[in-house]
């Protein structure tokens, strides 16, 4: 099932953590790849939502891997969508 417009917009919200690194690393993900994800994965990424920022700052920048195999699940996602050339998306 497809993320509704309602959902894609409150995660493009939460994608906006005012902290630029952050910001470069979760608004594209969001926009261009959020929608199509599986439920499961946006339960993931609601939960990730959730986290401080200084945890996702570590664990995006791959100074530390959450503990949670979920929420490592979905930062390897993301990480995995950010070093893919725009063209490939």
């Amino acid at each position: 099932m497809v993320a509704t417009d309602d959902e894609l917009n409150r995660m493009r919200w939460a994608a906006r953590r005012g902290m630029l690194e952050l910001d470069l690393v979760l608004e594209p993900f969001v926009n261009g790849r959020y929608q199509v994800l599986g439920e499961e994965d946006r339960a993931r990424f609601r939960r990730l939502m959730e986290s401080e920022d200084q945890d996702l700052f570590a664990w995006f920048l791959r100074r530390e891997i959450p503990q949670d195999e979920e929420l490592a699940a979905i930062v390897s996602d993301i990480l995995d969508f950010a070093r893919t050339p725009p063209a490939d998306r």
